[in-house]
């Protein structure tokens, strides 16, 4: 029985293996591993919070769940953009932590094989870069997959969670 369950979880884990849920912020393509999304969601109201970072634009009650919210276009010191109908917030759980992501515009899911994933060219160390975990060549064009676990430095996560406990 056990070894049916441990089978059970290898091959659900084996079906999430090299798929990417993939958006836009502006022109540039970014890619998630699927394995850390748990929803996708339209715009919600958002409640501040006092002293975050700017690209922390608060939180946001997801049935129930106090989920921080983090605009990844300020996160990668791009200039913010008003949100429309086609702004969409990606849910992630990062180390049971859930955070909300928004982003431009979400694509779709793909696959992308091992073989076709490098690591994000040496130029420099700057501040986004530190984000990419390496980039996916799909046909003629690149997706730039993210690192979810690097996205919010520990400071940030600690005064989240603090928050959600109040």
């Amino acid at each position: 029985m056990t070894d049916l369950i441990a089978e059970s979880l290898e091959t659900s884990e084996d079906t999430q293996k090299g798929k990417f849920l993939t958006f836009l912020l502006g022109n540039e393509a970014y890619a998630i591993e699927i394995k850390f999304v748990i929803e996708m969601i339209g715009m919600q109201p958002i409640t501040k919070v006092p002293e975050l970072p700017e690209y922390v634009r608060g939180i946001i009650n997801l049935r129930g769940k106090i989920v921080p919210v983090m605009d990844v276009r300020l996160r990668f010191k791009k200039e913010f953009k008003e949100y429309n109908d086609r702004t969409c917030i990606i849910v992630v759980d990062v180390d049971d932590i859930l955070l909300g992501l928004i982003v431009d515009n979400i694509s779709e899911v793909i696959s992308i094989p091992d073989e076709e994933i490098v690591p994000p060219p040496e130029i420099n160390k700057c501040a986004e870069n530190k984000y990419i975990k390496g980039i996916g060549k799909v046909g003629s064009n690149v997706k730039l997959i993210l690192d979810c676990k690097k996205l919010m430095n520990e400071k940030d996560i600690e005064a989240v969670t603090q928050e959600r406990q109040l």
